[in-house]
């Protein structure tokens, strides 16, 4: 899960509670190799049948050298968690420009999140497991993206392009109806009913425009 417009230490960084910080460039690429076969194992076979000695077999690694970055499964798994709220976060923030108006803002945000859960399909399984195997983690996923989409909305309220008094509701709203159309278009879509990401933020941006009631 390597953020496609940053360094890999960034990345690596973002696990590093619960991973022990590598102090070479040799490290950081070990532990990004754990971190990537990882979201394989668990987006495959979920937390309790995915094993250590299977995820440093696909990473490449030594099974003793997992030890070295990794205490237990647990914390591995605590650690892949923030690392992919990490680069769902890297992912929208590189789709945006300072330019944007507030709604464009949205649209963007959106588009680049489908395209990030159609590249990796296994966030799902894997945050929606956190909830059982770490709930205090899949918490922090949705408190922290939640955060930032209120800091948006009460950014476009005090430049008046939204309507005033925005804030955490309206966060988790649009977070929930972004988390849910991310499952049906980008994880369940078949390849034949695809539609572009954009396509899909445009319609979603339309509907925060205008809502879904009927003007007279």
């Amino acid at each position: 899960m390597t953020d496609r417009g940053g360094s890999q230490t960034k990345v690596v960084n973002a696990a590093s509670a619960d991973a022990k910080t590598p102090r070479t460039e040799r490290g950081r690429r070990t532990l990004r190799k754990l971190l990537d076969a990882s979201a394989v194992e668990f987006g495959e076979k979920g937390f309790h049948e995915a094993s250590v000695s299977s995820i440093t077999r696909r990473a490449g690694v030594a099974l003793g050298s997992f030890y070295t970055y990794f205490d237990s499964k647990d914390a591995l798994f605590r650690a892949l968690v923030a690392d992919m709220s990490e680069n769902v976060k890297s992912s929208a923030r590189s789709a945006l420009a300072p330019d944007m108006t507030a709604l464009e803002i949205e649209r963007a945000a959106l588009a680049a999140f489908l395209d990030f859960a159609r590249e990796h399909k296994e966030i799902y399984r894997i945050i929606d497991e956190a909830e059982f195997v770490d709930p205090e983690s899949y918490r922090t996923h949705y408190e922290t993206i939640a955060e930032r989409i209120r800091m948006r909305l009460e950014a476009g309220s005090a430049s008046g392009e939204f309507r005033a008094g925005l804030g955490e509701l309206e966060a988790w709203a649009v977070m929930g109806m972004n988390v849910f159309v991310g499952l049906r278009y980008a994880v369940w879509a078949d390849k034949g009913e695809a539609r572009p990401s954009d396509e899909i933020a445009s319609a979603v941006n339309a509907l925060l425009a205008k809502g879904i009631a009927r003007r007279k």
